[in-house]
């Protein structure tokens, strides 16, 4: 399975995948390329310390969301990518790469979605609505992208308590290291043994 990964900043998550297929997990898999939003990301040299083919399509250098999409498009399907992996990816996709790649596009979120999703919840401020909200539980989703931010098909949750003592930024460190490496490794199989039923 050809994985394209979508990131945005210092593509912790990316070096998950990375970590978990350069240790035999998901044998079958390879990420063929990694599209940044933004120059100058960390998630850019991890990439290129692994040998993988790395580039940047910012939404910025488009005149409109739809010429962005088929840049992204176009790349993803130059690279014969089976699926795409929104790992901390913070531009919005249009409908023609959601089309293009129906059920093959996946995004890790931050929470137990339904909760604190959606438009203006990501990255840090997620942390600081649930620790507002007083919630006892937190933890991370994977799934399906549609056309509604944080709206598609869930695949995978895990949730861990949110501790007396957390900050968001304590909060943060804790979902990404119990929860969103593992859920989204597993995903990824996952959706990989889906493919191979259809």
């Amino acid at each position: 399975m050809r994985i394209g990964v979508l990131v945005s900043g210092g593509g912790t998550n990316l070096q998950a995948i990375i970590d978990a297929f350069e240790n035999d997990k998901h044998v079958g898999c390879e990420i063929v390329t990694v599209v940044s939003s933004k120059n100058g990301v960390y998630a850019l040299e991890r990439a290129a310390r692994h040998g993988i083919p790395a580039t940047v399509i910012s939404r910025k250098d488009f005149t409109n969301l739809d010429e962005f999409d088929a840049a992204l498009c176009a790349h993803m399907e130059h690279n014969n990518v089976d699926l795409i992996v929104m790992a901390g990816f913070l531009s919005i996709v249009g409908e023609r790469l959601l089309s293009k790649f129906k059920n093959r596009i996946i995004n890790i979120h931050p929470s137990l979605l339904p909760k604190f999703g959606g438009k203006g919840f990501y990255g840090i401020k997620v942390h600081e609505a649930v620790l507002e909200a007083g919630e006892k539980q937190t933890g991370a989703t994977v799934h399906y992208v549609n056309e509604v931010p944080d709206g598609g098909e869930i695949i995978l949750q895990k949730p861990i308590g949110v501790l007396p003592t957390d900050t968001a930024e304590s909060l943060q460190k804790r979902v990404m290291i119990e929860c969103e490496w593992e859920i989204l490794i597993e995903a990824i199989g996952k959706v990989k043994e889906r493919s191979e039923l259809r």
